[in-house]
């Protein structure tokens, strides 16, 4: 009997594994190890990776508005004191908040007095520290002689926080025009910080500030 004869009737399978080969089973051992190697790579590849948070970055505070124009050195919420007198129905010594108005002073004295006449009296205006309101008093004559001594008999120096035109007008030297340009100066820097600012209104030289200093004050 002859071999191929024999191998017919040998059944397939019988003859697929005993037909293999050893250059076979080499290549097939190649195939594997490279399926192997690219599999680890996919897996190396797409493993997990640690990500780092951005920083985060604090915007900086936006500038805050500017101060407001004319604003005295009593607008930053100190307590300022004044001294509300005249025609009004609790006159006195009060404390009010920084950058208060005349207006805040009446109200705080009781408001003013029926029939009161507060003709030439800015209410708007922003008040000083120890400065004095005066409501409907009328205008006192200035002192003889200069400026009235503490302790001595007389009127005593003209308020310039809260001096009305026409009291304004009876300083000698002064006149309705200029006490004019006194009260509107005062009125557009919100009142005056010092007696030597007068010297910054329009119509008062260093002659005639020299005799009105002491007529004057604060």
């Amino acid at each position: 009997m002859r071999w191929p004869a024999v191998r017919e009737r040998i059944p397939v399978w019988l003859q697929a594994r005993c037909g293999v080969e050893p250059r076979a089973v080499a290549a097939v051992a190649v195939v594997l190890v490279a399926a192997v190697g690219f599999a680890a790579q996919q897996y190396w590849s797409a493993r997990p990776e640690p990500v780092t948070a951005p920083a985060v970055v604090t915007p900086a505070p936006a500038p805050g508005p500017p101060p407001l124009a004319g604003a005295g050195p009593t607008a930053s919420g100190a307590r300022i004191v004044v001294d509300v007198g005249g025609k009004v129905r609790s006159p006195g010594v009060r404390r009010l908040p920084g950058g208060s108005r005349v207006e805040d002073a009446l109200s705080a004295a009781g408001g003013v007095r029926p029939g009161a006449d507060t003709t030439g009296l800015n209410r708007a205006r922003i008040l000083v520290d120890g400065e004095q309101v005066l409501v409907g008093v009328p205008a006192q004559p200035p002192p003889v002689g200069g400026l009235q001594q503490p302790g001595g008999a007389g009127a005593g120096p003209l308020s310039l926080a809260g001096a009305t035109v026409e009291q304004l007008d009876a300083l000698p030297g002064v006149g309705p025009v200029l006490a004019r340009h006194i009260v509107e100066f005062r009125t557009a820097r919100g009142g005056f910080r010092a007696v030597e600012e007068l010297r910054q209104v329009t119509g008062i030289g260093e002659r005639r500030f020299a005799d009105l200093r002491g007529l004057v004050r604060l």
